[in-house]
């Protein structure tokens, strides 16, 4: 019988599975933030086992219906972005509690992961250590390659040192056992030796 955590993460998936957005996965066509979703969870289980079920919900809706807010809609510099991700994460963090809340969870069990989307303690709270944890090693092994062909090597190198600066000293272990390309590697390589 499906559990109220079964349940919510098949809820938070059949939403991402509306993201227009397609990409190619395994030869089939899948909806870019369902595969988002479910490489995060693939990442908490494999590299952080013993997750709680508040922690698991929050990995996979990291980036719930992202596509809902354009970063187009907001100004092209640091500062539109930084109100894009903080505008994405009270985004996320909404639609998972509504999710949460018709799965019979308590409204402080919604208040932990709307927290924990919303980024709040990283570095002092553990699990929303994990959940950054996560996204990082999910980006560099996953999405570093694309993002880093339209990007200057100085650019890269810079968001490479802020991502390792965000990561725990356990992730960053993990993410030197990345099977990255030769170029990811060497980028990665150069942004820590700077």
């Amino acid at each position: 019988m499906p559990t109220p955590l079964d349940n919510c993460l098949q809820a938070i998936d059949a939403i991402n599975q509306q993201d227009p957005v397609k990409v190619s996965h395994d030869g089939q066509d899948i909806a870019k933030a369902l595969l988002y979703g479910r490489r995060m969870s693939s990442c908490l289980g494999k590299s952080f086992a013993g997750a709680s079920d508040l922690l698991q919900i929050a990995v996979r809706a990291q980036h719930l219906q992202r596509w809902a807010i354009g970063r187009e809609e907001y100004e092209k510099n640091r500062v539109g972005y930084l109100r894009w991700r903080k505008a994405l994460a009270a985004h996320h963090a909404k639609l998972c509690n509504q999710l949460m809340r018709a799965e019979g969870f308590a409204e402080e069990q919604c208040k932990i992961v709307s927290g924990l989307l919303q980024k709040q303690g990283i570095k002092t709270n553990a699990e929303t250590q994990t959940l950054e944890d996560v996204a990082c090693l999910v980006f560099l092994e996953y999405y570093f390659d694309d993002f880093a062909a339209k990007h200057s090597q100085e650019k890269i190198i810079s968001i490479v040192q802020k991502t390792w600066a965000k990561m725990s000293a356990e992730a960053q272990q993990l993410a030197l056992q990345l099977p990255l390309s030769d170029v990811g590697g060497k980028l990665i390589g150069q942004a820590l030796e700077a």
